[in-house]
């Protein structure tokens, strides 16, 4: 039985069926089939266009985002995929807020729904702070799909701790 971090929580059946696919050496497979192409947004500006039809579509007038970065200093392991920062500073008489997204570099050339998910995920956190019933709502609203494509990248991402990246190779 492997150690699988990124898949706790779900049922015993949902975790035989990965091991299965673990020890037949075809989760690699199954996700290439899922997703066989990348996504071509590699640069910070192109992540923020990205992120910002992503939030005009459905957030209509949160607050403005200030930067989208790719950010290697984020370890997928230790950290988080990617992270929201909202500062708020006395600059003057006035205060001014910065709204900044920060996802991990692993996440620069995988299948865009990925990407999305983790937009999705760290745009949702300015509007709904906790992991709660109505975080996840809007996580959804903003993409019907964000269940299953949170599951897949867990997949992956324990694919890439098990037997290496079917992307990057």
């Amino acid at each position: 039985m492997h150690s699988l971090k990124y898949l706790q929580g779900y049922s015993a059946e949902t975790l035989a069926k990965v091991e299965k696919l673990i020890a037949e050496q075809t989760l690699g497979n199954l996700l290439l089939k899922r997703y066989p192409n990348i996504h071509e947004i590699r640069t910070d500006g192109a992540l923020y266009k990205y992120t910002q039809k992503i939030k005009t579509d459905f957030m209509g007038k949160t607050q403005p985002l200030n930067r989208v970065t790719y950010d290697s200093k984020i370890k997928v392991i230790q950290h988080a995929l990617g992270q929201h920062h909202y500062i708020s500073r006395a600059h003057g008489g006035k205060l001014k807020t910065v709204n900044e997204i920060r996802i991990a570099s692993l996440f620069r050339a995988v299948p865009e729904a990925f990407l999305k998910m983790i937009v999705v995920h760290e745009l949702a956190h300015f509007k709904e702070k906790e992991h709660n019933k109505a975080f996840y709502q809007l996580c959804c609203h903003m993409e019907p799909q964000y269940h299953q494509y949170e599951f897949d990248l867990r997949l992956y991402l324990t694919q890439v701790d098990l037997f290496g990246d079917i992307y990057h190779e």
